[in-house]
């Protein structure tokens, strides 16, 4: 079919780009800009101008720095590390209690971060070496907190979820709520592996029998709080309605650095250095979309998403089937290509055609946000590998690989459960 040569073409030529160091922002807007020259006309380049300006200089783009600010202040300031403290002292003494405690931290800190890479960095620079430090094995400390890492994309507020509501036209606000019942179910599903595993090799992470008095916990908990009523005042306002997504960005960035401030974590150099952070990754998704927008703009004149949607609703198999063989595509991408770009290319493809089977578009931004996830932890472009081999520089890249990949399984039986019961993703917008 013509349809998917175009795209098997899109796609090779943009790993052949990114062979010879090209990247990937650059080459998806060198290719839709080559594509639409060649395939539909030099006139036809001129409305790329007009798309990269229409769609940057969108208002609602505003709650991306605003967002990646608050994350950065958070997770520079410390206030994310007592997160970490504050959920290994209260889970400590369940089977590998401080692996737990990781995803736990890892939640609390996706409800104030975007990202998964900072909320890995941020909560593996602390959580690793305790675990070490305790006779956790390495890949269970490894494994956990990239693993947890990936509840930062899920969990709302969520750079991916903004980026796929831009290219989608769909509500972010909406995409941020129907994030956390499947964020939820998420951490539980991962910290049960945990236990599983534990309590089938107890010797990857000894038990901690030294009880901790309660005032210690109430200190730990009082540390963490902070960030928890931030991200309580963030996703409440935007469910009830007190506040759009922007708004509600600017309140919680506001909110993170008086806090960082009055609590005298943080410097005028961290602050600079979180303003410095936030332009760049602002920058790359800026970059990003711009190039995505290129290459869909050139793909959709070419035909490809109207006779790939054609071609999957006139198969003679059920809707969950083709759901899963897409499913499966993402799968095999996520493993050569960035989470975000995997996004800007498959969405304008599969889009029309997950909508034309019955599948509610808000649904369909969750699972790809999962499978975003797993792209994350696994090799050989898995971010949060290489982000913690960064933050715990003594780690050996096969003990961090080797225990990610098992917690591929339980994000893929989170996929199958929301295949099966929508609604745990489309009952809370469902509400709005």
């Amino acid at each position: 079919m013509e349809a998917i040569v175009w795209f098997a073409s899109f796609v090779a030529s943009l790993i052949l780009l990114m062979a010879v160091r090209v990247p990937v922002a650059v080459g998806m807007g060198l290719i839709g800009i080559a594509a639409t020259w060649i395939f539909v006309s030099g006139g036809a380049v001129s409305q790329l101008a007009n798309i990269a300006y229409s769609q940057s200089a969108s208002f609602i783009l505003v709650v991306v720095p605003l967002f990646i600010l608050m994350g950065e202040v958070i997770a520079l300031s410390g206030l994310g590390t007592s997160l970490f403290r504050a959920a290994a002292i209260w889970t400590r003494r369940l089977p590998g209690g401080l692996a737990v405690g990781t995803i736990g931290a890892c939640a609390g800190f996706a409800s104030v971060c975007g990202s998964s890479p900072v909320t890995a960095a941020t909560i593996g620079a602390i959580s690793v070496p305790e675990m070490i430090r305790n006779g956790y094995s390495r890949r269970l400390a490894f494994g956990a907190t990239a693993a947890g890492g990936t509840l930062g994309i899920l969990i709302p507020p969520s750079v991916p979820m903004i980026l796929y509501g831009v290219i989608t036209e769909t509500s972010i606000g909406k995409l941020f709520v129907a994030g956390i019942l499947p964020g939820i179910m998420m951490a539980c599903l991962l910290c049960a592996l945990i236990v599983i595993q534990v309590m089938l090799k107890p010797e990857i992470a000894p038990r901690v029998t030294r009880r901790v008095p309660i005032v210690e916990k109430m200190r730990a908990s009082g540390e963490a709080a902070p960030v928890v009523l931030i991200a309580l005042a963030v996703i409440v306002s935007i469910y009830f309605g007190f506040a759009t997504p922007t708004e509600a960005g600017a309140v919680g960035a506001a909110a993170a650095i008086v806090t960082a401030l009055a609590m005298r974590k943080l410097r005028i150099s961290l602050l600079a250095r979180a303003l410095d952070n936030t332009v760049r990754t602002t920058a790359m998704f800026m970059l990003l979309l711009i190039g995505g927008l290129f290459s869909s703009f050139a793909l959709t004149r070419l035909g490809v998403p109207q006779e790939m949607s054609n071609f999957l609703t006139s198969l003679d198999v059920a809707p969950w089937i083709i759901i899963v063989v897409i499913n499966v595509f993402l799968l095999i991408l996520g493993m050569f290509l960035d989470p975000l770009s995997i996004l800007v290319i498959v969405v304008p493809i599969f889009l029309k055609a997950v909508v034309a089977l019955g599948y509610d578009p808000i649904w369909f931004g969750i699972i790809i946000t999962i499978q975003i996830e797993i792209a994350a932890i696994t090799p050989p472009l898995g971010f949060n590998l290489f982000v913690l081999k960064r933050v715990v520089p003594d780690g050996v890249f096969s003990d961090i690989v080797g225990g990610s990949l098992i917690f591929v399984i339980p994000l893929l039986i989170g996929i199958a459960l929301l295949m099966a019961f929508p609604q745990i993703a489309l009952f809370l917008p469902g509400l709005i």
